[in-house]
Parts: structure tokens; sequence; C-alpha cells
């Protein structure tokens, strides 16, 4: 399952955001996003988990956590189909 990942510290590594979600199961792999330009952090992410039940487990325990700081916002990742695109004019 793709997990999103919100809010975060723009301080976070990979490896941070790995060693959180790993305490709920195997973590198969973990984006941060960061600035094409600028390479600095978007302040979100996504973290992927091959099991489900880990990874509502996991969403289930961490969102609205407190990371270094920032509440962060975590849940299901929706795919890009599903998301409303702002830049297209009707």
């Amino acid at each position: 399952m793709n997990i999103y990942v919100g809010n975060l510290p723009y301080s976070i590594t990979d490896a941070d955001l790995r060693e959180t979600f790993a305490r709920f199961g195997e973590v198969t792999q973990v984006r941060l996003i960061s600035d094409r330009f600028s390479g600095e952090s978007k302040g979100f992410g996504f973290v992927e988990m091959g099991n489900n039940s880990q990874a509502d487990a996991a969403i289930s325990a961490l969102n609205g956590t407190d990371m270094k700081g920032r509440n962060i916002t975590v849940n299901q990742a929706k795919p890009k189909a599903d998301r409303p695109s702002f830049g297209q004019r009707f």
C-alpha cells in the first residue's frame, strides 16, 4: 500500500521516515518529495508498505502524531487519476 505523509518537518530524512514506519512492518520504499529547482523538501512524501494490514496499522497509529514538532498527516495515497487537477481549465 502506498501511504501519503504530509506536514513533515523539512529536516526529516528518508531514514527517519523509514524508521518510523518500520515499527509497523516492512517498508519497501520511501520517497520524500523535493523542489526540482532548489532541492529543498516540500514537506511531504510517500511510504510504500507491502502488507496492507501493517500499512493500515501505521496510518491509524501515526496520523495526527508529532514528528519533530509538527503534527503529521498520514493516509492512503490516492492515484493521480483520483486527484483533482488544479491547473486544468474547463
